[in-house]
């Protein structure tokens, strides 16, 4: 089996991996519109992985679901944290491609904390428009699930510092969360606060790595944009299956390179949802859902 498979349209080329079906390149005329990652080894950071059956962390690894306790993995130990779901140590298996788009495929579970069954389904497809991709979950167990899902690109504007890039997000709140596990603690306005972008403004030195919500979607979209100084920038849409966007400034100890670019991450429900039940999707035995975004050139 292929380990990745590249894909090219409209002076677009992307590459994606056969292992958590990790959009490893998304180029437009040879600019770089994420952070990409070597081929063939581990995928750093989580970079362009598609979160599913949840999207972010989930305390403790901890949960219930009708009137039944869980216990996942704890995969990020510093944090005593679940995160990211089950799909991304998987190798995704191809359906059908062609030159400008591909289908990957995976089943997740049952496993320990997760004992349901979900056949996963990811196209992406390539056009003058940019690189768009879908991802539908299909419940082929015979109870009902819990599920939540995201990508997680990092966007890069352009070449100077992300510092200077300038972000454009029509979000009227975010969550607060511990300072410590990233875990929620309520909903906040961003007005007067750092995390206002409503009018577009340079990044600065502001650490980011919460989720939005009170998002604007026009015409069943909403949209985010991110430019640097030297006139390039890259743009991402989602449709309304997504309430809520994760944004990390991507802040790493020295010597780490530190904010080399902005994790995006359109989520159907906030961190922690398989305890808080906010926006939780319950996925009925059969049943079908599924949620579409777009990465573009600007």
């Amino acid at each position: 089996m292929s380990t990745e498979f590249t894909l090219g349209a409209g002076g677009y080329t992307a590459v994606v991996t056969a292992r958590a079906a990790a959009l490893r390149v998304l180029q437009f005329e040879g600019r770089d519109l994420i952070v990409p990652f070597p081929e063939g080894g581990p995928i750093p950071d989580y970079r362009g992985i598609i979160a599913a059956p949840w999207p972010n962390r989930i305390a403790d690894g901890r949960y219930s679901f009708d009137d039944v306790d869980h216990q996942l993995p704890v995969n990020e130990r510093e944090r005593a944290t679940a995160l990211h779901g089950l799909a991304f140590p998987l190798d995704w298996v191809l359906k059908e491609s062609d030159a400008g788009s591909l289908t990957l495929t995976c089943t997740v579970g049952p496993s320990a904390g997760y004992p349901f069954t979900l056949e996963l389904l990811a196209r992406f497809a390539l056009d003058d428009a940019g690189l768009h991709t879908s991802v539908t979950a299909r419940n082929t167990g015979s109870e009902t699930a819990p599920y939540g899902v995201c990508p997680h690109p990092y966007l890069v504007a352009g070449s100077s510092p992300l510092d200077q890039w300038v972000l454009d997000l029509a979000a009227d709140s975010f969550l607060e969360v511990t300072p410590d596990r990233l875990l929620p603690l309520g909903l906040q306005s961003v007005e007067g606060h750092a995390f206002d972008f409503r009018q577009a403004r340079a990044l600065g030195s502001t650490e980011i790595d919460h989720a939005f919500t009170g998002l604007a979607f026009d015409g069943g979209l909403a949209r985010l944009a991110v430019r640097d100084p030297a006139g390039t920038g890259v743009g991402m849409s989602w449709d309304e299956s997504c309430p809520w966007l994760q944004i990390h400034t991507a802040d790493k100890p020295a010597p780490i390179p530190s904010r080399i670019g902005l994790a995006v991450e359109p989520m159907t429900c906030p961190p922690d949802a398989f305890n808080s039940g906010t926006d939780l999707i319950r996925l009925d035995p059969g049943a079908e859902h599924t949620v579409s975004w777009s990465i573009y050139a600007l």
